[in-house]
């Protein structure tokens, strides 16, 4: 009689899931300082300095406002983020290498954001390109960064796992973001200018952000999966090839592509209150930048409680639940800012519910995400879902700022936003998240 064929078990570490948290400690450093701090501003700044007699610089040729480079750069790298990543989440998929993909990726990254350190006087060029690898880079790592967590989790602790991750990453980020706001505030008495605190503060969050990559480097493992090239193809060409092959494979996964949906819409609709809410604050309610840079500061860290709670949460009453749950908070916060948010106290209220909702709503997204996806394809499905969340990003700030335009009311313009919260918890509500799994692994050959 023959012996029974041998079933892989997947083996979970803790000791993997502790280096897994710590890449996200490492990069949310670049979020928080570079992106949403000071190279906007900084940029800006050399720009100015480099534009001709006629007030402008020209890219390429192009003629441009000095004040406009920062959203033409930050669209442009979306757009490079949506070709590259497939590649990065087949090369994931099919290489088996995952995490030197990872290594690759986070340390470019890194090394480029170290080298903002020698940008001064009009260096917008220099600046410009370093941000495009270093944000195409941070994309690409994150694929690869997501793609682990089916792989160090069983199903019933992703919720945790990567709530886990999500919470200190926002400990990072705002601890970080502490230090170099200490460096700038007090540069003076440091005996330097303004200019080299910002420098030094960008290049600190590359090296920040390769430091602790080196942690989840060292005790993340790389796994077979059942994907193998066939003959003629390339790594390089595989990548968009599975990419549409994905999409058109998502008809087989409804309750998939129902979430991608509903994922796409009140995503959207965060990400935008996130870039927003210190223009509210400044232009609005005319709060000066330090007290917005506190408020930032803040949230940073209640975030990471609200991460905390809503897996807390989760645990009760389902993943699926909580960010019901989070979703209805956050058009709660997007009402009040139409209808009570008129002071700085107010705001530091509003700021302190964003924050809580934020690290929750983000975190039990990826970890539902993460079940309704074919095992060993967790690279390629992880890419669609950062398209998802970063290719409709410009969608729902336009529609603000046209609504802004027309109205030239701030509370309006808002109220739009509340469209794409709405619409995405509908959607959600129609997500099965059991079926979704036993379609993904029903696929997979994978039992279930």
């Amino acid at each position: 009689m023959s012996s029974p064929a041998a079933v892989d078990v997947p083996v979970y570490s803790k000791r993997e899931q502790r280096g897994w948290y710590a890449y996200d400690f490492a990069n949310s450093a670049f979020s928080t300082t570079v992106v949403t701090l000071f190279l906007g501003p900084y940029l800006t700044a050399l720009a100015k300095a480099g534009a001709g007699d006629d007030g402008f610089i020209y890219p390429l040729g192009i003629k441009t406002d000095p004040r406009a480079l920062w959203g033409y750069l930050v669209s442009l790298s979306v757009v490079m983020q949506a070709f590259v990543m497939p590649v990065i989440g087949a090369i994931a998929d099919y290489g088996r290498r995952k995490r030197e993909i990872l290594g690759a990726t986070a340390l470019t990254g890194a090394g480029a954001t170290i080298a903002m350190f020698t940008l001064k006087d009009a260096d917008w060029a220099l600046g410009g390109i370093l941000f495009l690898i270093s944000n195409v880079m941070f994309g690409s790592a994150l694929v690869v960064y997501n793609s682990f967590l089916p792989e160090i989790a069983p199903p019933e602790e992703r919720d945790a796992v990567s709530s886990r991750g999500w919470g200190l990453g926002y400990l990072g980020g705002g601890l970080l973001l502490a230090l170099n706001l200490a460096l700038y505030t007090n540069a003076q008495s440091y005996g330097i200018s303004e200019g080299m605190a910002v420098r030094i503060s960008l290049a600190s969050a590359g090296a920040w952000w390769a430091a602790f990559t080196i942690p989840a480097l060292l005790t993340l493992r790389n796994r077979p999966g059942p994907l193998r090239l066939d003959r003629g193809q390339h790594l390089l060409t595989i990548g968009f090839l599975q990419l549409f092959r994905t999409l058109a494979s998502l008809r087989l996964f409804p309750q998939t592509l129902l979430f991608l949906v509903a994922y796409t819409l009140y995503n959207d609709a965060i990400q935008t209150v996130i870039s927003l809410a210190s223009q509210f604050g400044n232009d609005e309610l005319k709060i000066p930048l330090s007290s917005l840079t506190l408020a930032i500061l803040m949230v940073q860290f209640v975030a990471f409680g609200g991460a905390m709670a809503f897996n807390w949460l989760a645990a009760r009453i389902t993943a699926k639940r909580a960010v019901l749950v989070a979703l209805a908070l956050w058009i709660g916060v997007v009402a009040s800012m139409y209808f009570f948010v008129k002071t700085t106290a107010e705001f530091f209220v509003m700021a302190a519910i964003v924050g809580i909702v934020m690290g929750g709503s983000q975190a039990l997204s990826r970890s539902l995400f993460s079940l309704m996806i074919p095992p060993g394809k967790e690279g390629e499905y992880f890419s669609l879902y950062e398209i998802s969340d970063k290719g409709t990003s410009w969608l729902c700030p336009l529609i603000f700022g046209l609504a802004l335009t027309y109205t030239g009311n701030y509370r309006l313009a808002i109220l739009t936003l509340l469209v794409f919260f709405i619409a995405g918890a509908i959607v959600l509500t129609r997500v099965d998240v059991g079926r979704a799994a036993k379609e993904a692994h029903r696929e997979a050959g994978v039992p279930h």
